[in-house]
């Protein structure tokens, strides 16, 4: 079984999914990151594939792509950076980015490589769904990788149901209708949301991302989810002075509380 399905059937409540760039702060930073992510009581890791054009990324990741792209992060390296990484990290491991790199690289030799590191699903934001079922999900199968699709508030009832019997491991609720980074708490506007989501009743986990920044809005997300998503306010984290494991601990501890 899938390390993400292994996860949500142990784990059902208060999952703690975080994402960071690759290739930032500095290039080799990748695997020492998510080592600590682990220690530090992370359940998931979403590593992102540096990209010039982050359509989905509010200010904070868009710079630490550029960052991380100026510092010679690609596709290539970052799948050899993580060979032997299941040597040292156990949980479930997600690459998100955007599908003309990966297209560049070779889709077959990609979801090779991915499985042979241990990569256990994908975000890909701008693979429509036509697509991934005609071309995509044969090879995402043959390789072990789970495919996430994203739902945002203005996703049809319909879609939802197309995207849920279609998906695997756990359904990503994007929070409102922005970009990635930290928002003012969560409105009530949201929660209705939220609450329409739950009522569902979804055969999917759903993890709520996009403006999850801390404990306040990490429980707020989990009295709706299985658990959620934050990358911004992590990106903060590591970007500041100070031992980077040291950073990674404290701000995990200051979330899950």
């Amino acid at each position: 079984m899938n390390r993400i399905e292994q996860l949500f059937n142990r784990k059902s409540e208060r999952v703690l999914n975080v994402y960071f760039t690759a290739g930032y702060p500095t290039l080799n930073d990748t695997v020492s990151i998510m080592q600590s992510l682990e220690a530090s009581g992370a359940d998931l890791i979403e590593i992102g594939i540096p990209f010039s054009d982050p359509i989905a990324d509010g200010p904070t990741i868009q710079e630490s792509n550029g960052i991380a792209l100026d510092n010679g992060m690609t596709l290539k390296l970052l799948l050899e950076q993580l060979e032997g990484v299941r040597e040292k990290v156990n949980i479930p491991i997600i690459l998100m980015g955007y599908i003309n790199p990966i297209v560049q690289y070779g889709i077959e030799a990609f979801c090779q490589k991915c499985e042979e590191v241990g990569v256990d699903g994908l975000i890909l934001p701008d693979l429509p769904m036509f697509e991934y079922l005609e071309v995509y999900k044969p090879l995402f199968e043959k390789h072990g990788l789970l495919n996430i699709f994203l739902i945002t508030p203005q996703t049809s009832e319909s879609r939802i149901r197309e995207i849920d019997e279609n998906s695997n491991g756990f359904i990503y609720m994007v929070s409102s209708a922005s970009t990635t980074g930290a928002k003012t708490g969560i409105s009530q506007d949201q929660e209705a949301y939220f609450s329409r989501i739950k009522e569902m009743n979804l055969k999917n986990p759903t993890l709520i991302g996009f403006g999850i920044s801390n404990k306040e809005t990490f429980d707020k997300a989990c009295e709706n989810a299985n658990g959620a998503i934050i990358g911004s306010a992590f990106i903060k984290a590591i970007s500041q002075e100070g031992e980077v494991a040291n950073n990674i601990n404290e701000f995990i501890q200051s979330v899950k509380g």
